[in-house]
């Protein structure tokens, strides 16, 4: 579908602020600071086909609250409402035909000032949306991936704070999850700087023994919107959930690993 391509991801229309562009049109200049710098925010929204065949977008508000967020921690003023942003997120699956997809709304600072202080440079925003199949893929829902530890940590809080999605900090995941491809794994479970469990590249992590689950607090890891989905499910129903400190040694004796975003079982090494 589409009337254009950039590695399999296609779509007719993208936002961008404030106006629906052509797919190929929608570009910015070489001298754009966060493509220099890496300070921008964004989100990763699901919206699933149901049974009844409706669409649906999973916790939409909790998505863009956090996108806010996200561009408070990084001192960046989004442009426009929240409740625009909400509407351009779903408007964007009807301009580009989908049933279900992911959405990323996205916040960048525009070119201009170069340097590390971005000035007045203007704050932009995009919303794009595609068909994007399970992270992890269909073989991995049915059967599972293989995982190792990254030798790469995770930030430190205080080198660069974990309550945001900030653009820049997924340097660290793709180190991680390129050493662990290239070593024959599927996906990469990543250590604080104190040597403790804290999250894969792309999912927040969950371990289960003696029918306990658990899971990282929120110190080094992302408040994910899924993770917090997951321990509301499992406690209404009547399971037992602890946010505490896990070890390495803890993922090898626990009886499944689980990471949020393909919930299927995780071997690591």
């Amino acid at each position: 579908m589409g009337d254009a391509s950039a590695h399999g991801v296609t779509g007719h229309k993208i936002w961008l602020d404030g106006e629906w562009v052509d797919w190929a049109g929608a570009q910015v200049h070489v001298l754009t600071h966060s493509l220099h710098y890496g300070l921008g925010v964004f989100e990763g929204i699901r919206c699933y086909r149901t049974v009844d065949g409706r669409s649906a977008v999973f916790r939409l508000p909790e998505h863009i609250r956090r996108l806010y967020d996200s561009a408070h921690i990084n001192l960046l003023e989004i442009p426009f409402s929240p409740e625009v942003i909400s509407e351009a997120t779903l408007e964007s699956l009807r301009q580009n035909e989908l049933d279900e997809g992911y959405i990323r709304p996205l916040v960048f600072i525009g070119d201009g000032a170069m340097g590390l202080n971005p000035g007045d440079n203007a704050i932009r925003v995009a919303v794009i949306s595609w068909a994007w199949g399970k992270y992890l893929g269909e073989e991995g829902m049915s059967r599972g991936i293989r995982a190792k530890v990254s030798t790469f940590s995770r930030h430190h809080v205080n080198a660069k704070m974990t309550n945001g999605k900030t653009c820049g900090d997924y340097v660290n995941s793709i180190l991680a999850k390129r050493e662990a491809l290239l070593d024959g794994y599927d996906e990469a479970i990543m250590l604080d700087t104190h040597g403790l469990v804290s999250e894969c590249t792309g999912e927040n992590l969950f371990a289960v023994r003696g029918g306990v689950i658990r899971t990282p607090p929120l110190a080094t890891v992302l408040d994910g919107i899924t993770r917090a989905t997951i321990i509301q499910l499992a406690r209404d129903r009547g399971m037992e959930v602890v946010e505490a400190q896990l070890t390495r040694d803890d993922l090898y004796i626990a009886d499944e690993s689980r990471a949020t975003i393909s919930t299927s079982r995780t071997r690591s090494s």
